[in-house]
């Protein structure tokens, strides 16, 4: 007879109830990996694999140093990352976010060094910027129908030179190392009421939302998270919460910087799972056609996604000024782009569309930081630690593919 495991009692043939829950939690492992939705723990895996191998390399790659600079370092990036994952849900790609985050930094420089304008309202002007470009860049794609990649890759090249313009011939501008802007990323809080407060209030607001959640979903006949899991899931939390705080406690603090990422993060991917708009993203990404038919403005998503693209490569634009303090061309040049492209992938956004989350740009971006944190710890190359970023790339979009036609093949079958 079938072994099966129900409520507390063992049918005839039952070895035991650990036998049943192994058995329906092996299950479960199968029905994901059949499905392709391992949700993050790709990434999950290869970043404790990451870190495992420069912490055996090296002691210090662990160290509270080491995690509290690489925290800071992420953001800029990772802030880029977040407005690409955007586009991608839709199935699109954006090439200019790296120019247009140089373009951010140059017009912040450049009104507040060069005209004196106070330095809340040249980040508000160069923010608007942002949001203005790639507006502009969603209409010429939704309205008139010119591809994505050649019109950003036409807005790569534009704003990069008016970029160049605004630098000068000195290529960079220094701005206050003690303002608004320089503050992002040297603000720290190290007083533990506040840091262990914040911890224990991102743990408690999560797990009220998991019940509202639940709440909701429950009444509406749809299915929903068990109350263990919830749980289980806020203990988690928790511990990852805290240990962060004691470990970059340890240090200066918690950075600022790596708040207001969290933050935006936190306040995105409610944005596109809770809202309309994110619905509708969502749906675009799974199918234009199907979209449309279903009442959804196509033009109206395009154009505001790539307005969403467009603001945040500008914030994250600030950033990379601001741990620099000064407006250059680096990022410009290139990498910044190739980096916040490749978080957004390796974190598990898809590449085609209607699958993703906002943390992937978190995930994506701490694996590839952690790989230049510990080349520089262990004097290794660039030109290696490229490689291996392209490698751990190519790993997730060959993963995502096969991902892709597994879903096609049983949606054939």
């Amino acid at each position: 007879m079938a072994v099966r495991w129900r409520g507390t009692r063992a049918r005839v043939g039952d070895a035991s109830p650990g036998t049943g829950r192994r058995r329906a939690l092996a299950g479960a492992v199968r029905r994901r990996l059949h499905e392709a939705e391992l949700g993050p723990a790709p990434a999950l895996l290869a970043l404790a694999v990451t870190w495992m191998v420069f912490q055996g390399l090296n002691d210090n790659f662990l160290s509270s140093r080491n995690l509290s600079v690489l925290s800071v370092d992420i953001v800029g990036t990772g802030m880029i990352a977040v407005g690409i994952v955007f586009v991608l849900l839709i199935g699109e790609i954006d090439l200019s976010v790296g120019s247009l985050a140089g373009l951010a930094g140059a017009l912040f420089a450049a009104l507040n060094v060069n005209l004196g304008m106070p330095e809340w309202l040249a980040v508000i002007i160069a923010v608007i910027c942002g949001a203005a470009a790639g507006a502009v860049h969603g209409f010429v794609f939704a309205k008139i129908g010119v591809p994505a990649f050649v019109v950003t890759l036409a807005g790569l090249l534009a704003w990069n030179g008016l970029m160049l313009y605004l630098l000068g011939p000195e290529s960079s501008i220094n701005f206050s190392d003690d303002g608004l802007v320089a503050m992002l990323t040297s603000r720290y809080f190290s007083a533990a009421v506040a840091t262990y407060g914040l911890a224990a209030l991102g743990s408690v607001a999560y797990l009220l939302l998991s019940y509202h959640d639940r709440r909701h979903r429950s009444a509406a006949g749809m299915p929903c998270r068990q109350v263990r899991e919830i749980w289980a899931r806020t203990a988690l939390l928790a511990v990852v919460a805290f240990a962060a705080v004691h470990v970059l406690g340890r240090f200066e603090g918690l950075p600022l910087a790596l708040l207001i990422f969290l933050g935006v993060i936190v306040a995105s991917d409610f944005f596109v799972r809770r809202t309309r708009y994110g619905r509708q993203v969502l749906a675009l990404g799974g199918g234009v056609e199907a979209a449309r038919r279903a009442g959804v403005d196509v033009a109206r998503v395009r154009i505001a996604v790539f307005l969403v693209s467009g603001a945040l490569a500008a914030v994250g634009g600030l950033f990379v000024a601001s741990r620099l303090t000064s407006a250059t061309t680096v990022p410009g040049s290139g990498m910044l782009l190739i980096n916040a492209i490749a978080a957004a992938v390796i974190g598990g956004t898809s590449l085609f569309g209607g699958r993703g989350s906002t943390w992937s740009a978190l995930l994506g971006v701490l694996i590839i930081q952690s790989i230049a944190s510990g080349m520089a710890l262990l004097g290794v190359e660039p030109a290696v630690q490229f490689m291996i970023t392209g490698g751990v790339l190519l790993t997730a979009v060959v993963f995502d593919s096969l991902a892709r036609r597994a879903v096609e093949a049983r949606g054939r079958a």
